[in-house]
């Protein structure tokens, strides 16, 4: 790897390219947002040949302004990019259909696809199909649905602005079913099983992260065993991306509302493998 860095922010209008970009412009990123994808090989051939200190790391923003034939082209683009001495990172940004609608209709702004004859509902679900192959091909996809903005500042600066190159972004979650399975998750854990605390009055009102939540787990065997278990899978399977220089790998650990069980569990096995990687614990539901 050169060490260079050149970040493509994509996904969804809404989903939080913007912010995404103004982070990365503030960890010393060189930022063009809006960059035709036709342009993004002979872009990054210029930035190689001058050679110039601020162009060592750089995050271009790509959206569905392109049109529909460079976009269907990007698996090409894409190659062509990670044929020159760059670290090439694809970053694609979702959110639920809901919550886009809900967006635009708070700040009263146009979806790049609406017009007069497509509602914004129609809009969105075109430019998921526009999307789709920079989607597929994407290092990390982030659900934006659920995450406020200066978390989200939060999440852009610490998995890919200080990412040191050549190592495993490491992301722990903690959800509930109830709200659904984290689309970003590369590897899911379902903590159902495990006994609940929230049917004990004295205890509903509490996380995963309360003593008297932890003292209800360490008395449960199963428990243990589940982390264990968990940890054992991980340690083999995760050093296995690691040769492969996956960038960004995201544990997802789930039960009903993403309070106790997953929130403790997720604690557990995060302090595990804090030990030599960097790595993210987020709570999502809790």
């Amino acid at each position: 790897m050169s060490g260079r860095r050149f970040v493509i922010v994509s996904g969804l209008s809404g989903a939080g390219k913007s912010v995404a970009l103004r982070a990365l412009e503030d960890a010393g990123f060189y930022c063009v947002d809006n960059l035709p994808a036709a342009l993004l090989v002979n872009f990054s051939k210029f930035i190689d040949t001058a050679n110039m200190p601020h162009y060592r790391q750089v995050a271009v923003g790509v959206d569905a302004r392109n049109p529909a034939t460079d976009l269907s082209q990007f698996p090409e683009v894409l190659r062509a990019l990670q044929d020159l001495e760059f670290d090439v990172e694809l970053l694609y940004l979702d959110a639920s259909d809901a919550t886009l609608i809900s967006r635009f209709s708070e700040t009263r702004r146009k979806h790049p696809l609406s017009s007069s004859d497509q509602t914004l509902a129609a809009a969105i679900s075109q430019e998921r199909v526009l999307m789709e192959n920079l989607s597929a091909l994407a290092d990390l996809r982030l659900d934006t649905s659920n995450t406020l903005v200066h978390e989200f500042r939060s999440i852009i600066a610490d998995r890919v602005a200080r990412r040191p190159a050549d190592t495993l972004s490491l992301q722990f979650c903690s959800f509930g079913y109830k709200n659904a399975v984290p689309a970003d998750a590369d590897f899911v854990f379902d903590l159902r099983c495990l006994p609940n605390p929230y049917w004990d009055p004295t205890l509903r009102e509490l996380t995963g992260r309360d003593p008297a939540i932890q003292k209800f787990f360490h008395a449960e065997p199963n428990v243990e065993r589940m982390i264990n278990d968990i940890i054992d899978f991980l340690d083999k399977w995760i050093a296995a991306f690691e040769s492969e220089n996956r960038s960004y790998l995201t544990v997802a650990l789930g039960c009903t509302g993403g309070r106790h069980r997953s929130v403790f569990v997720a604690e557990r096995i995060a302090e595990h493998f804090a030990a030599g990687r960097r790595i993210m614990l987020i709570h999502r539901d809790s």
